[in-house]
């Protein structure tokens, strides 16, 4: 495994990410293929062994057994010390206030909740996971940095929105003259690749790590076209990519890994982290193979040649995730 520091923090994280999306009790989230505690062992066990420390959860997940799960699996596999637990708030947990958006009420109520699922007293990266376009900006900013302020949360992150808010966002907390945020987990892959024109010179520029999301898009990119799964079937992330124009993208991945004698999940996640701004991709793992295949695309280099057939049929297309 390979570590790196979090955008400017101190904070080492492996450079794969464990996604605990798909961990919790299908009985209790929007996820019918969910893995429960004892499905997913073998995935935390494994990322044990391979060194993998950053585990990423939402308290949405599973509505919220997914939280329960990692943080028993910390206490279960391994040291809270040695694992860098990160989670997300914003997305309906329950109705009444505080039950979603990102209100001060709702940000120190879902952290709370959060800590007392995952059993631990701190969260060490802690995302929005949207933006909240009916609560002001600089009342989310101030909850969060009270949380940081009362040794709840480590360091703050985002997911999935426009250049221009996260850009809002990190101007406010400046002016606050608290923390601001220091990761973006955004939907990235040779299939979606929009974030490029704006929300990757702005992370660049600022000093953020990216923690993308789908890098391998649902598996699409892990496949050949037309091939599917149980799991893509109905798997409601996997509607956010495009027919057609997708397969050509697929296939050049298809013949770069053949000639490499490679899986394609391993050349589509060596391009993903030849972009100098990924700290870690997200891996959303059901097999203790899938994260096999994602350590071992740390060591894959691809060439110039290479790299563009991957990206030469990408064509502009719709944002989608946010």
């Amino acid at each position: 495994m390979e570590y790196g520091k979090l955008g400017g923090t101190d904070l080492t994280v492996s450079r794969i990410a464990l996604g605990c999306m798909g961990f919790g009790d299908p009985a209790h989230g929007h996820n019918p293929w969910s893995l429960g505690e004892e499905a997913a062992a073998p995935l935390f066990r494994r990322a044990v062994e391979l060194g993998i420390t950053l585990w990423d959860t939402a308290n949405v997940y599973g509505g919220g057994t997914s939280e329960e799960i990692v943080g028993r699996a910390v206490r279960r596999y391994t040291r809270r010390e040695d694992v860098v637990v990160a989670t997300k708030v914003g997305l309906p947990m329950h109705d009444g206030p505080g039950g979603s958006g990102l209100s001060r009420r709702a940000v120190l109520d879902q952290v709370d909740a959060s800590l007392r699922r995952l059993g631990t007293d701190y969260i060490d990266l802690y995302q929005i996971h949207r933006f909240d376009p009916g609560t002001p900006v600089e009342e989310t900013v101030a909850a969060l940095q009270e949380a940081v302020a009362a040794g709840k949360v480590r360091h703050l992150g985002a997911s999935s929105m426009w250049a221009w808010q996260f850009a809002k966002l990190q101007d406010v907390a400046r002016r606050l003259g608290g923390p601001g945020f220091v990761s973006m987990q955004n939907q990235y892959s040779l299939v979606q690749r929009e974030d490029e024109r704006e929300m990757f010179p702005l992370l660049a520029d600022q000093g953020v790590a990216s923690l993308p999301w789908c890098p391998l898009a649902s598996g699409r990119l892990a496949r050949p076209y037309g091939q599917g799964t149980e799991r893509s079937a109905s798997d409601p992330v996997g509607r956010r990519f495009f027919e057609g124009v997708d397969r050509p993208i697929v296939d050049a991945v298809q013949r770069v890994a053949a000639r490499r004698g490679l899986p394609m999940a391993r050349v589509a996640l060596a391009w993903v982290l030849g972009n100098p701004t990924v700290a870690a991709p997200v891996i959303g793992a059901t097999r203790p193979a899938h994260l096999d295949d994602a350590a071992a695309a740390l060591a894959v280099r691809l060439d110039a040649d290479e790299t563009g057939a991957l990206e030469a049929g990408y064509t502009p297309r719709r944002p989608t995730g946010f």
